[in-house]
This record gives C-alpha cells, sequence and structure tokens, in this order.
C-alpha cells in the first residue's frame, strides 16, 4: 500500500486580474459614490433636502451633510479594520461593499422635503452616515487586497490601482449626470447652468439607483477572492490581535499621526479640484460671490478632461515610487503642490485656456500624490494590525483634509470677494504640513509585509490546534 503524502497541497492564490479588479471595483464605486453626492449637492439637494431663502445657507447645509459622511469614516476604519485584521480581508470587503451598495441605493428613493418634511433630511444624513461608516473600511481593505498580493518590486504599481478607483468614478459618475442633463435639458430661454424641472424631480435619482449594478459586479468579483498569503501566515502562526485598535494606538502612534498629515494635502487637493472647481467654475460672474460663469454641462467636461491626466499620472506614480522610494517621490509632488496653490489666480486670469491648464495641472498633481498611498499607508504598518492603521490614518486624514475643505474654501472665496487666491494659499499651507511629515517619516519601499512579529505588550492569539499558555 503506498505510503500516505506528507506534504500539503499549495496554498490557493489569487490571480494578478482578480486582484486588480477586486482593488479596483470598491474604490471606483467609493468615489462615485462621493462624486454623484458632490453633484447632487449642488444642482439638487440644496432646494430639496434644505430650503432656504438664502442660496448660500441651502448649499452649506447640503455641504454638511457631505462632510457628516467624512466624519462616520474614521469609525467605520475602526470597526472594519477590526474585523479585517481579526477575520481577513476578504470577509470585510464584502460587508463594506454591501453595506455602502444599500445605502447609496436608498439615497436614490428617499423623499424630498416638501413630501416628508425633517424626515426626508433626517433620513439622508442617515444614510450619508451609513456610506460613511463603510466606506471607512472600503479603502484600506481595497490597497491590502492590492499589496499584499503584489510580487516583489511592484507593490506600489498594484498600490495605484485601487487609487484608479477615484478618476474612473469621476467619469462614470459626472458622465451619468451629463447624459440625465442631456435628456432632461432646462427649458428654452433658462439658465443652462441649472438643472431642468425635471431633472430635480426625478432625473438625480438615476446615478444613485445606477449603483447597485456596480456592487452587484463588485461583490462577484470580491466572493471569489480567497485570503492573502501574507495574512494566513500571520493566523497561523498566532499573530492575530485581540484588540487591534488598542495596538496600533499603543505601540504604532507615530505611524498613525504620521500616516494622517502624509495624506492630508492629497485629501485637500482632491476636494478643492472636484467640489469646489465645480461650484466655482459654474457660479456666474455678476453674483454676489462672482465664478468663472461656465455652464455646468461646458466645465464638467472640462473637468473630465482633467480627470484623465489625474488616471494617467496615477499609473505613472507607481512605477516612479517602485524605483525611487514612496517617500522621495511624495517630497517632489508635495513641494510641486505647494506652488501649485500659489499661483491660481495667474492661470485662471488666462482666460478658458488657463482654467484648462489649471484643471490639468490640478489633477495631474492629485494623480502623482494619490497613487504611492496605496503602498506607503499600508507599509507603515505590521501585519496584524495593518487594515486597522491605514485605515484610520486614511478617515481621519478625510477629516482635517476633506469634510472641512468645502466650509473652508466658500468661506476663503467670499472674503476674496469671487477670487480663490485664498483658497490656493490654503492648499499650499496644508501641502507644507504633508511636506514636514514626509521628512520626518521614512522610506518604505524595502520593508517586508510579509511579518508575523508578536507585539509585545499584548498577548496574540494562539495558532489554532496549540496548547493554551
Amino acid at each position: 500500500m503506498p505510503a500516505p503524502a506528507t506534504g500539503s497541497a499549495p496554498a490557493p492564490v489569487n490571480p494578478r486580474s482578480r486582484v486588480l479588479v477586486a482593488s479596483l471595483i470598491g474604490t471606483t464605486i467609493e468615489f462615485y459614490d462621493f462624486y454623484i453626492y458632490a453633484t447632487a449637492a449642488v444642482l439638487a439637494f440644496p432646494q430639496l433636502f434644505f430650503p432656504s431663502s438664502d442660496p448660500t445657507t441651502a448649499l452649506l447645509s447640503s455641504f454638511a451633510v457631505f462632510g457628516a459622511a467624512m466624519v462616520a469614516r474614521p469609525i467605520g476604519a475602526v470597526v472594519f479594520g477590526h474585523l479585517g485584521d481579526r477575520l481577513g480581508r476578504k470577509k470585510t470587503l464584502v460587508v463594506s461593499l454591501l453595506t455602502m451598495g444599500i445605502a447609496t441605493f436608498l439615497i436614490g428613493v428617499l423623499p424630498t422635503y416638501a413630501q416628508a418634511g425633517w424626515v426626508a433630511t433626517a433620513l439622508l444624513v442617515l444614510m450619508r452616515l451609513a456610506q460613511g461608516f463603510a466606506l471607512g473600511g472600503e479603502w484600506s481593505g481595497a490597497a491590502l487586497v492590492a499589496t499584499e498580493n503584489a510580487p516583489r518590486g511592484k507593490r506600489a504599481l498594484y498600490g495605484t490601482f485601487p487609487q484608479l478607483g477615484a478618476p474612473l468614478g469621476f467619469i462614470i459618475g459626472n458622465g451619468l449626470f451629463l447624459g440625465m442633463g442631456a435628456l432632461l435639458p432646462s427649458a428654452a430661454g433658462a439658465d443652462p447652468s441649472q438643472p431642468s424641472e425635471a431633472f430635480v424631480s426625478w432625473g438625480w435619482r438615476v446615478p444613485f439607483l445606477f449603483s447597485a449594478v456596480m456592487v452587484a459586479i463588485g461583490l462577484w468579483v470580491r466572493s471569489r477572492l480567497v485570503e492573502s498569503a501574507v495574512f494566513a501566515r500571520t493566523r497561523e502562526s498566532g499573530g492575530v490581535r485581540r484588540l487591534p485598535l488598542a495596538t496600533v494606538v499603543r505601540s504604532h502612534g507615530k505611524q498613525l499621526v504620521l500616516g494622517t498629515f502624509i495624506m492630508l494635502a492629497t485629501y485637500v487637493l482632491f476636494y478643492l479640484m472636484t467640489t469646489f472647481s465645480l461650484s466655482y467654475g459654474r457660479a456666474a460672474k455678476d453674483a454676489a460671490v462672482p465664478g468663472l460663469g461656465y455652464g455646468y454641462t461646458t466645465f464638467v467636461l472640462m473637468m473630465i478632461f482633467g480627470v484623465l491626466f489625474f488616471a494617467a499620472f496615477t499609473l505613472v506614480s507607481g512605477p516612479l515610487a517602485d524605483r525611487y522610494g514612496r517617500r522621495a517621490t511624495l517630497i517632489w509632488i508635495t513641494a510641486a503642490i505647494v506652488v501649485f496653490g500659489l499661483v491660481w489666480v495667474p492661470l485662471i486670469e488666462l482666460g478658458t485656456l488657463g482654467v484648462v491648464l489649471w484643471l490639468v495641472l490640478g489633477f495631474t498633481l492629485m494623480g502623482m500624490t494619490f497613487g504611492p498611498m496605496g503602498a506607503l499607508l499600508p507599509e507603515l504598518f505590521p501585519t496584524s494590525v495593518r487594515y486597522t492603521g491605514s485605515g484610520i490614518s486614511y478617515n481621519v486624514s478625510s477629516i482635517l483634509g476633506a469634510a472641512v475643505a468645502p466650509f473652508i474654501a466658500v468661506a476663503l472665496w467670499e472674503t476674496g470677494d469671487g477670487s480663490p487666491w485664498l483658497v490656493g494659499v490654503y492648499l499650499s499651507a496644508m501641502a507644507v504640513l504633508t511636506l514636514i511629515a514626509l521628512l520626518l517619516g521614512k522610506e518604505t519601499k524595502d520593508v517586508s509585509l510579509d511579518d508575523r512579529e508578536a507585539v509585545a505588550d499584548e498577548p496574540a492569539r494562539a495558532p489554532a490546534g496549540s496548547p493554551a499558555p
């Protein structure tokens, strides 16, 4: 009788295509949700959910709900980070995507203030909080799927695929809104920059309902993933932490703070080039707070052109960060962001060509700074707390750089009597803070993700089948 085999079958691995699609699809939906809410917050939500005699007050109220989701994101980062570091990346990503998809779809069927009064506004706030909570665990999980499954020397390149969700989500979300605007144009003689009655009545709902299709695709792809070998080995060796949050705060507090401020300029630039620029570009030149005076369709097409550079340079940044290092690459890019914030007005004063150049430069820098983050933040933390640590850094930065950015930008825009020069200075100041964090940090390019080191001041879970201590 032949002897039984002593070796075990090799652990299943994720095909490269599945890793890249699974990491890309969730962040695409994440940013798609952001863009469609940000667009609806400008075009429809002020009058549908926040009626006010002062248009600026209604717009700020709409942005306040946008900011509420950012506040919920760190809470989601803690909860989903705990699940991801305890149970694994795959299960956590499926739950976060499902939660996000349900919340987005429900926004598309909400009653308006005219139909349900304050209840409608409260429900919108609740759905935005649910979105923010789910998104708190989405990015870090997607980044870990990409980087923990990346070949040697290509971690930053693989890490750019979750980041590509930002430009793809922009194109899909704004493309749908442009399509709805074309199908439901403003009445003859009306302001072309303002949405039609049909769009405000029901057209804005279509992009939110369409998200169900994207979520279904994402769930199908992610359900076929297997756990990364890096996390599987950590679990088998007993390296899973009982309380990842306590461990990361106690033993990796410096990395949390550095990661938060390293992301700061990226977040501020992102929300200024998308949310603020749309408001500034569409505002009439003779308004109380004047803007550029472009029609909605014209300006969004200009933005989409800029976003193409965002996508291209996100991919370019990966090989650069793999070759020269994340820290070195980001120091130069952040310095360029400081300069960019100081030349807003000279660029915009060149007319349409200058406005396009402003958008192209802004989105190019966005791609260059955003791309390496998919590798850098996970590399700051060991496997046992990587989901929690990278998620908290990423999402706390969303409060400092994203939740408050629309309010600060609008206030500075008004203070400048319609000139955005103070908004540009604000961007430069935030980039200086990021530059300081980068200079205080260390290079992570050669850090191994396959660590199974136990944390001395907290007992790890023993491997299955081993005797209790």
